[in-house]
């Protein structure tokens, strides 16, 4: 799971399911002339813990859980993202519910309906919580900011040069060996050490129908704003993986307004959209 992947919008999410938590704890009625010790709290109410607490818990970790992984499994056709939206909008409509009608139905509760009786502090947070929960998991994908990495790309220490290997063991595979300073002699059984022409390098042959990449084209690091897919360079439409916020990508060739990008397990795919990247 890529913490990095999480945007703000998630983190709205998770903390709001943190202090539906801390409300569950807190009494869910208020009695005049009766302590709110000794008022239940949500954990000794049924529907109220199964369809307010649990229900907005649920769908904040499905909401989570499916942005960190890769590739979001699917149910039914739904991705868990989905899932996790209807539990939140399930969970603010209940605590609603309990705002308008405490009791349950129920006319008497120790003597005290009708004298004082309201929702207690448990049930106000909850709904804040929920509805602000709710509110999150349906707007982040519909508002910008809500969309930007909740954990910020740090920024590498300095430039790497093409085939460089950045900290981490990070960078584009089969770096060259270190060339020899200038007029230095190569050393004997170095298959790297001997200069070559540059005419004499040979081409590594493009794609069929790939454009070339400008002459002037330098690899450099970046970074996407939101997560967007990796397309192979055969021109497949399904993506080969996905690029996620926070973490820092190589892109090692253009072709138009696309970019060749390789990801950390070295594989190489075509980022069809190219706006709003964080260059290193």
């Amino acid at each position: 799971m890529n913490i990095r992947s999480l945007t703000r919008g998630d983190g709205v999410v998770i903390g709001a399911a943190v202090v539906l938590l801390i409300a569950s704890f807190l009494s869910l009625y208020s009695i005049d002339g009766v302590s709110s010790s000794e008022i239940p709290n949500a954990w000794s109410s049924g529907p109220v813990l199964l369809g307010v607490i649990l229900a907005g818990v649920i769908g904040a970790a499905l909401i989570v859980v499916a942005r960190g992984l890769p590739q979001a499994p699917k149910v039914a056709g739904l991705d868990l993202r989905q899932f996790g939206v209807a539990f939140t909008v399930f969970a603010a409509w209940s605590a609603l519910g309990n705002i308008f009608d405490p009791a349950g139905g129920v006319d008497n509760i120790g003597n005290a309906t009708g004298n004082g009786f309201s929702a207690g502090t448990g049930l106000i947070i909850a709904l804040i919580a929920t509805l602000v929960m709710a509110g999150a998991a349906i707007a982040t994908p519909l508002v910008p900011a809500l969309q930007a990495a909740l954990v910020p790309a740090a920024k590498p220490a300095a430039p790497q040069p093409y085939g460089a290997q950045p900290p981490s063991g990070y960078g584009y595979p089969g770096a060259p060996a270190p060339q020899q300073p200038y007029g230095a002699q190569p050393q004997p059984g170095q298959p790297f050490g001997q200069q070559q022409p540059a005419a004499a390098q040979p081409q590594a042959a493009a794609p069929a129908g790939a454009q070339p990449a400008p002459a002037d084209f330098s690899p450099f690091w970046f970074a996407v704003p939101v997560t967007r897919p990796l397309f192979g360079e055969d021109g497949a439409p399904t993506p080969i993986a996905e690029l996620a916020p926070g973490t820092w990508y190589l892109a090692v060739e253009q072709r138009g307004a696309t970019l060749v990008a390789q990801t950390q397990d070295g594989r190489r795919g075509v980022l069809q959209d190219t706006s709003g990247i964080q260059r290193g």
